[in-house]
């Protein structure tokens, strides 16, 4: 496949993994209920992609814990990297939104993740795969990454959208999850799961492009996309970059660092 990022599916995805540079990561937390994988699937813990420190802890963890986990992948450069998950693509954006950080940008997404594969009856086990770990030096794009103090300062920007992807209820300010709570001022709101079809298998809907062109989300737009801590932003991000956007960019510290600060402006 020449052009990336890009959607793959199942059955695709049986002849990709037989060519030794496609890495399959699959971002989950397993649990009694929920235990399986892929064959041939690289486990991810989803911790291992936040920094992880109150009461923001979605930040862009550090260069140090980065190459940590991608030497735990057995990351190499040349490689094609599938990103899935188990929730309709939250954690596999976030993996994705991380590798346009180290400058990885030939990675796919499996439209679906396992719920997809299972749906396609394919064969699943008890286990992921363990890679050869890798030393990787890693360079970082922060191009995909909005602090709080740049976000804040052009919000005045008629270019400007902020896409929040938190429920209507977080949005409005009627489910606390900060010491104040609300929403970004002019910021646009749709839900993330609203982006994907929840009796299809949690695969990406066919009309997101009018979806998000009805809000005001269109490619000549400089976007910003959030939601508390990064992680289901993920998939707007990512469905943003599988659209072509090229604009499209993510504030890590989200409503956990907005709504817990004292001089960031709030609507509500």
């Amino acid at each position: 496949m020449a052009h990336y990022p890009a959607i793959i599916h199942p059955e695709a995805l049986i002849k990709c993994l037989e060519n030794h540079e496609v890495r399959l990561v699959d971002v989950f937390n397993p649990t009694l209920q929920d235990r399986v994988f892929i064959p041939g699937a690289l486990h991810l813990p989803t911790a291992a992609l936040i920094e992880g420190t109150p009461p923001s802890p979605g930040k862009l963890p550090s260069i140090a814990q980065l190459e940590s986990v991608f030497g735990y992948l057995g990351y190499m450069e040349d490689q094609i990297i599938v990103v899935s998950d188990h929730e309709g693509g939250g954690w596999a954006g976030r993996l994705a939104w991380t590798l346009d950080i180290i400058g990885h940008t030939r990675w796919l997404y499996l439209d679906g993740g396992i719920h997809a594969w299972q749906q396609q009856g394919y064969t699943v086990v008890d286990k992921p795969t363990e890679a050869v770990q890798t030393k990787p030096k890693l360079q970082l794009n922060l191009e995909p990454l909005v602090e709080l103090e740049e976000l804040m300062s052009n919000l005045e920007s008629s270019n400007l959208v902020v896409w929040d992807v938190r429920s209507r209820e977080e949005f409005l300010g009627l489910k606390p999850t900060a010491q104040r709570n609300g929403h970004i001022p002019g910021a646009v709101n749709i839900d993330w799961l609203d982006l994907m079809e929840q009796t299809n298998a949690l695969r990406l809907r066919e009309d997101l492009r009018a979806l998000l062109a009805s809000q005001g989300i269109t490619p000549d737009k400089r976007v910003v996309t959030h939601c508390q801590t990064h992680h289901r932003s993920g998939l707007s991000y990512m469905v943003a970059r599988l659209l072509g956007f090229q604009n499209i960019r993510a504030y890590a510290g989200s409503w956990s660092e907005w709504g817990n600060r004292f001089d960031t402006p709030i609507e509500s």
